[in-house]
């Protein structure tokens, strides 16, 4: 399946011991050149705790807003870029939803503080 930067899919996601997996939605944060080309692409997770809220590597999703609902979410979710995963595109079950170029913007900034990029 082809992806795009920025859209929320759900993804047949592998435990990090590899001995299973369980579909979680992701952000897609590759380029779309690369997108286009690739047979992976680059995601990081989305998860409904808000546990880690204030973390500069977490954007939160409030699906209360219009954004948040231009998501796809069902609830209001955090964005861990902490967590990063290339993965084949064959385990992207489905595209829900898009998010906005702030959000994208926002999410950039988070990707530059997990990787330690100033």
């Amino acid at each position: 399946m082809k992806v795009g930067r920025g859209e929320v899919v759900l993804v047949d996601y592998p435990f990090s011991d590899r001995t299973g997996s369980k579909v979680r939605p992701c952000v897609v944060v590759q380029s779309d050149r690369n997108n286009q080309r690739l047979h992976d692409t680059i995601v990081v997770t989305i998860s409904s705790r808000s546990q880690q809220a204030g973390e500069p590597t977490h954007l939160i999703v409030d699906v209360a807003t219009p954004a948040g609902q231009q998501s796809g979410l069902l609830f209001t979710s955090t964005i861990q870029c902490s967590n990063i995963l290339t993965v084949d595109t064959d385990f992207i079950l489905r595209k829900i939803g898009t998010l906005d170029v702030d959000a994208m913007l926002r999410l950039d900034d988070c990707l530059r503080a997990a990787l330690g990029i100033a």
